[in-house]
């Protein structure tokens, strides 16, 4: 059975991710809130072998350290989900908080260099690797309001090409998802927990779920050994663009 490590995993696309990929893979599951991984790793554990690893993508040290723990019966790692991210703010960016502009850029491009860092020397006894990298629509469509976080995610669809470069050689797969809106804590923490002005984001259409992204990737990593998904872009009908949605 292949062993999967999965970031941002207890909650939105981490979890729904997990339990999908349950079925057939041992999980790794990591993230910074304990109590939630405890919670996730009872729900899965009668299905499939679960470990937990807490810590905060953005703190390098911690990254290392933690990977670094697991016992010899995890040391191999078939599949990486890079799925931790975030958003913060919706400001012009001239008005915008530079603590939120780190904060994306610290977990979501630097967090994610460090767990592929720390997780590809465990890749390299796998026959069949892969890396699936969360990206977004934002990674491709630079929008009003949003500059640095789409470019926090402009650079993971740039490190996900490098990497298929990189990697090449070493027979590693790499995926790039890039949704567009799903309904998840995404826009709650970007509004700094006001759930109201949140939810308004979703009113009007039917937006992607969780579980919609979560099977695009079982999809790409359930591929044959010569088939590579290089990228894929998922929207809900109503949106045609990162701006554009018909709402009723």
């Amino acid at each position: 059975m292949k062993t999967a490590l999965i970031t941002g995993a207890t909650s939105g696309i981490g979890a729904a991710t997990a339990r999908i990929l349950a079925q057939d893979h041992r999980l790794i599951l990591c993230g910074r809130r304990t109590q939630q991984l405890q919670a996730i790793q009872q729900e899965l554990q009668n299905i499939t072998e679960v470990t937990t690893l807490s810590f905060d993508v953005s703190d390098r040290q911690a990254v290392f350290s933690a990977i670094g723990s697991l016992p010899k019966d995890w040391s191999t790692i078939d599949v990486l989900i890079n799925n931790a991210g975030n958003a913060h703010g919706l400001d012009r960016f001239q008005d915008a908080d530079l603590d939120d502009f780190d904060a994306m850029i610290d977990i979501n491009v630097k967090g994610l260099i460090y767990v592929t860092k720390a997780v590809l020397p465990l890749m390299e006894s796998s026959s069949n690797a892969h890396i699936v990298n969360l990206s977004s629509i934002a990674g491709k469509e630079t929008y009003l309001n949003g500059t640095v976080y789409c470019a926090s995610k402009a650079a993971v669809e740039a490190i996900s090409k490098g990497l298929r470069m990189d990697l090449q050689e070493r027979g590693i797969k790499v995926t790039n998802v890039a949704p567009g809106a799903v309904e998840t804590e995404f826009s709650a923490v970007r509004f700094k927990g006001d759930h109201d002005r949140a939810a308004q984001v979703y009113q009007g259409y039917i937006p992607l779920t969780p579980e919609d992204i979560a099977r695009a990737i079982y999809f790409a990593i359930a591929q044959p050994e010569h088939m590579q998904l290089a990228d894929i872009t998922l929207f809900p009908k109503a949106q045609a663009s990162a701006t554009m949605i018909k709402k009723n």
